[in-house]
């Protein structure tokens, strides 16, 4: 996987607010690459500590890491059953935030 590709994940990633959550799907699109979302998940996977890794979710709602469930419930994201409650609410689509 391309360096500059994954630095371009990361500082998008960087970008989404508190309490809020994007997809690996929606990271892969803005950065012109719709149908790259398992490079997104890849890149996330080894990410720096600094990148709110757990605010990238799968598209359908789930988290895919459990242990990301804390932190999101930490900035007010209700979580039922590894599935993120309100996902439409919460959503960040960087085609539309930036």
């Amino acid at each position: 996987m391309d360096e500059i590709f994954k630095q371009q994940v990361y500082e998008l990633a960087r970008l989404i607010p508190k309490g809020r959550v994007s997809t690996y799907g929606a990271i892969a699109k803005a950065l012109g690459y719709p149908n790259h979302s398992r490079h997104v998940g890849k890149a996330m996977g080894g990410c720096p500590k600094e990148v709110p890794a757990h605010r990238v979710i799968s598209s359908s709602g789930v988290l895919s890491v459990p242990a990301f469930e804390a932190k999101l419930e930490n900035e007010g994201v209700v979580i039922n059953n590894l599935r993120i409650k309100d996902f439409k609410k919460i959503f960040w689509n960087p085609m539309d935030e930036i």
